[in-house]
């Protein structure tokens, strides 16, 4: 009998002590969704080093990360570079890729620095990185002015940008001159947590379940100042931010469409990939993550954003990859599936998330140029 009750009292503590690591696993690892630190790198990012880089190129270790296709920025603490196409004709060893060195604007890439692939590849404003006149607005939020970029067009429908895990509003810069070219007027916001904005009450991000209501007051900003027409532009968490948008918003009649980049449309999914990159342990992953919803009240009652596709009732484009990680694709096929009528998926492979443009810049901006022209 002492043995029973001994070994009983072993796996009772065993089991609360399972628990109440993955209480604290999973707070550590929801950290990089529910506490964001903008233009950040998120965790799984590719990581590698610096070989050497001058007269317009860069040598990297080799990895299926420095081997992905496109434009992308390289980060590391007090260095920002931006890379292009790899180019595999230039003399290397053969543990090293040599790509395009198209800028280094911030710090110097010397031999030895351990950069982080980034989907950001502008820092400052549109008008220091880009030439792009533009003005600080305040947009009145629930919690208080939330700073944008306001770059000026011709046309009355404005795009509202809104960036996601990992980002800051440089993200969306990568489509400004696009935008600015065939003359939207675009509205790039700052909502709760980032840098100069509210923090939301909790301290802590929803993955765009409260942070909507910030793309809502911008949208009420756009139709105070002269836009008849809107369309919602958001990345990972800033898409589903706009999807939420359209399915509560007062005024979601005022949108006349939708692009998506790399949905969020899968609360559980993210939440337990981030955990996988921040080597949670696999045997308290499920804990984990719902210590982790729980603690953004991500209910399981909750249906996620785009979950019911008849909400819609404008156009979308859909920008989404199978090799995105953080936030899988499968649930954006079946949106797409569920509503060939209105929603136009573009898949795009060899991309990480948020990164679908990056992969190929003048391929993607083909795709939203077809799609926005209809709208404007």
């Amino acid at each position: 009998m002492r043995t029973a009750t001994a070994t009983a009292a072993a796996v009772t503590t065993s089991l609360l002590g399972a628990g109440a690591a993955a209480v604290a696993v999973g707070r550590y690892a929801a950290d990089a969704a529910l506490r964001p630190r903008p233009g950040r790198p998120l965790p799984g990012a590719p990581r590698f080093h610096v070989h050497s880089a001058g007269d317009g190129l860069v040598t990297l270790t080799r990895s299926l990360g420095s081997l992905r296709p496109g434009t992308y920025g390289l980060d590391a603490p007090g260095v920002h570079a931006v890379v292009g196409a790899v180019l595999p004709d230039a003399p290397h060893r053969p543990d090293t890729v040599v790509r395009r060195l198209l800028a280094v604007t911030h710090g110097s890439l010397d031999p030895g620095t351990r950069v982080t692939l980034t989907p950001q590849v502008h820092l400052g404003n549109p008008r220091t990185a880009l030439g792009l006149d533009h003005a600080d607005v305040d947009v009145p939020g629930e919690l208080g002015p939330l700073p944008a970029w306001f770059v000026p067009g011709h046309r009355d429908t404005w795009v509202i940008t809104a960036h996601g895990l990992g980002g800051s509003r440089e993200h969306p810069m990568v489509v400004l001159p696009f935008l600015h070219r065939h003359r939207f007027p675009v509205l790039d916001l700052a909502y709760r947590g980032d840098l100069g904005a509210p923090a939301s009450p909790d301290g802590l991000g929803h993955l765009g379940e409260s942070e909507w209501r910030d793309l809502d007051a911008a949208l009420r900003y756009a139709l105070r100042h002269g836009a008849r027409r809107v369309v919602l532009y958001g990345w990972s968490t800033g898409a589903a931010m706009a999807l939420r948008a359209v399915e509560r918003s007062a005024l979601a009649d005022r949108v006349s469409g939708l692009v998506l980049d790399s949905p969020v449309l899968d609360w559980h999914a993210t939440l337990r990939a981030l955990a996988a990159a921040r080597h949670a342990p696999a045997a308290v992953l499920p804990l984990a993550v719902r210590a982790a919803e729980g603690r953004a009240g991500l209910r399981a009652d909750r249906p996620p954003p785009g979950a019911d596709p008849r909400a819609l009732r404008v156009p979308v484009l859909l920008f989404h990859g199978p090799d995105d990680t953080l936030a899988p694709w499968g649930p954006s096929r079946r949106l797409a599936a569920a509503r060939p009528d209105l929603i136009t998926l573009h898949p795009v492979r060899g991309a990480g998330h948020g990164a679908m443009w990056n992969a190929d810049p003048a391929g993607y901006e083909e795709i939203l140029r077809r799609f926005l022209v209809p709208l404007m």
